[in-house]
């Protein structure tokens, strides 16, 4: 049996999002690092360690900018 856990729980998010805040450049690590429950500073330090080898990682993070949705941002009502 499998059990699932809320976000709220632990501490990741259900759905990958770049998030509005805590973004460098466009928020695609950030996004990562929540959706998985990692730190972002890892995501994005092995992002940086992997541009030391052949392949298309910019193009990738590229791809990710476009199809990975922004947050939405959360209006309060006074």
């Amino acid at each position: 049996m499998v059990m699932h856990a809320r976000a709220g729980e632990t501490g990741r998010m259900d759905t990958l999002q770049r998030p509005l805040e805590g973004r460098i450049i466009a928020g695609v690590c950030a996004g990562l690092a929540h959706r998985f429950g990692v730190r972002p500073f890892t995501v994005r330090l092995l992002f940086l360690l992997s541009c030391l080898l052949p392949g298309p990682q910019f193009i990738a993070y590229l791809v990710m900018w476009i199809i990975i949705p922004a947050e939405q941002q959360q209006h309060v009502a006074a």
